[in-house]
C-alpha cells in the first residue's frame, strides 16, 4: 500500500507542470522533463528547472538584478518579515489544500515555509538568479524559471495561487485554479515603510491595497482580509538591504539615499495587507 500511494504522489508531481511551448503535460525522467512532443527540459544541477522559453522573453536576464536579490535573501534572513510568513502559513494551514504554485517565488523566504503545509509546492520566478539562490534553500520545492505571461502548469491543476508583492496575471491564475481555487495576494498596506519613503521622497502617496479587491471582484469572492504590523529598529547594514530590495533603490535620488543610509539605526513600520480570494 504504501508502495501505491508513494508512486501515486510520484505521478501527481509529473502531472502538474506544463510545456510552456505545446501546452502538454510534462513528466519526470531521471533529470529532465519531457512532454509527449518530445520538447524537453533538464533540470539543473542547483535542482531548478528552466521554463522560460526564448521566445517569451524580452530581455536576456529578466527579472530581479543580482545585487536585489541578495539584499533580499539577507534582509529576509534577519527575520524582520517573519510576522507576513508566519501570517500566511497559517492561512495556507487552515485552508487544508493538497498543492499551491508560488507567483513571483523570488529567492524563496516565503515558498520555502509554505512547502510544509501542502503535499506539493510549485514556485516560479522570471529571474533566473533568483531561483537559482531558492533552489538551495528546500528540495521538496519544484522550483521553475517560468513567466506569470505562461504559467508552468497544467489548467484546473492548483488548489491555491499565492503572489506575494508579485504581479497578478488574473488570467494565467484563472486557467491553473481548480474550480473553487484559492488566491492569496499580499501587498503594501498604506502605512507600509512609510517613514523609509519619507526620507527617500519629496512627496509620498499612502499605498492603495483596495485597487486588488477592485480589479478582481468580477472573478473572486474576497473571503478573509487582514493587516499584519511589524515594528522594526534596522541596524545600518539591515537598511540599506532593504533599500537596495525595493523598487525604490531605482527611482530615488542618490543624495538622499546616501543620506538615509548613513544612519546607524532606523525606526520603520512594516504594514501588509492579506487577502484571500475564492475563485467564483
Amino acid at each position: 500500500m504504501p508502495v501505491f500511494l508513494f508512486q501515486n504522489e510520484l505521478e501527481l508531481k509529473m502531472n502538474l507542470l506544463m510545456c510552456p511551448v505545446c501546452h502538454e503535460a510534462l513528466k519526470l525522467t531521471e533529470r529532465t522533463w519531457r512532454c509527449e512532443n518530445n520538447h524537453s527540459y533538464d533540470v539543473a544541477k542547483q535542482g531548478y528547472v528552466n521554463l522560460h522559453v526564448v521566445q517569451h522573453k524580452h530581455s536576456k536576464n529578466p527579472g530581479d538584478t543580482p545585487e536585489s536579490v541578495q539584499a533580499r535573501r539577507a534582509f529576509l534572513s534577519a527575520g524582520h518579515y517573519a510576522p507576513l510568513q508566519q501570517a500566511v502559513v497559517n492561512i495556507i494551514r487552515d485552508l487544508r489544500i493538497e498543492n499551491l504554485l508560488d507567483i513571483g517565488c523570488g529567492e524563496g523566504y516565503y515558498t520555502n515555509a509554505m512547502q510544509a503545509e501542502v503535499l506539493q509546492c510549485v514556485g516560479v520566478d522570471i529571474a533566473k538568479n533568483a531561483v537559482q539562490v531558492a533552489a538551495k534553500l528546500n528540495k521538496d520545492v519544484t522550483w521553475v524559471v517560468g513567466t506569470g505571461a505562461t504559467l508552468p502548469v497544467l489548467d484546473q491543476s492548483i488548489d491555491l495561487c499565492t503572489s506575494l508583492f508579485s504581479p497578478i496575471p488574473k488570467d494565467e491564475i484563472l486557467r491553473v485554479l481548480k474550480p473553487e481555487g484559492y488566491l492569496i495576494v499580499v501587498t503594501p498596506a498604506p502605512e507600509h515603510l512609510y517613514a523609509m519613503r519619507e526620507a527617500l521622497f519629496e512627496e509620498v502617496k499612502p499605498h492603495e491595497p483596495n485597487k486588488f479587491v477592485e480589479q478582481l471582484a468580477a472573478a473572486f469572492d474576497l473571503i478573509h482580509e487582514q493587516v499584519v504590523k511589524a515594528e522594526m529598529a534596522l541596524p545600518q547594514q539591515d537598511l540599506k538591504n532593504l533599500i537596495a530590495m525595493t523598487p525604490y533603490a531605482y527611482k530615488v535620488k542618490a543624495e538622499r539615499r546616501e543620506a538615509l543610509e548613513q544612519k546607524d539605526q532606523f525606526a520603520l513600520t512594516a504594514q501588509y495587507q492579506i487577502y484571500l480570494f475564492k475563485k467564483k
